[in-house]
């Protein structure tokens, strides 16, 4: 089992910036993909951005240039850094982790963020 929490979420104005945060319970980025989502009322969930156990990341086309996914493994801990943030941007953000041979899936609670003036 993997316990998720997110933080970080809240009301910004538009071209504004946020940092989320995903705790895992226990050291897992060697085995598991992480990811953000996000899922905006009446849409579906979307691959915001992941990261993968070697490193490399991965964006969505919206977010692309604008959002940065890391980690800090000492931590374990991975972060969504989001700048020039507009008003689509308005959503709950999830975090999930899937192991890479098993293919077990976890999410967090998700945090929301909502961006408008």
């Amino acid at each position: 089992q993997v316990q998720l929490v997110e933080s970080g979420g809240g009301l910004v104005q538009p071209g504004g910036s946020l940092r989320l945060s995903c705790v895992a319970s226990r050291s897992i980025f060697n085995i598991y993909t992480m990811g953000w989502y996000r899922q905006a009322p009446g849409k579906q969930r979307e691959l915001v951005a992941s990261i993968s156990r070697t490193g490399s990341t991965n964006y969505a086309v919206s977010v692309k240039g604008r959002f940065t996914i890391s980690r800090d493994n000492a931590k374990n801990t991975v972060y969504l850094q989001m700048n020039s943030l507009k008003p689509e941007d308005t959503a709950v953000y999830l975090c999930k982790a899937e192991q890479v041979f098993t293919k077990d899936t976890y999410w967090g609670q998700g945090t929301q963020v909502t961006v408008s003036s």
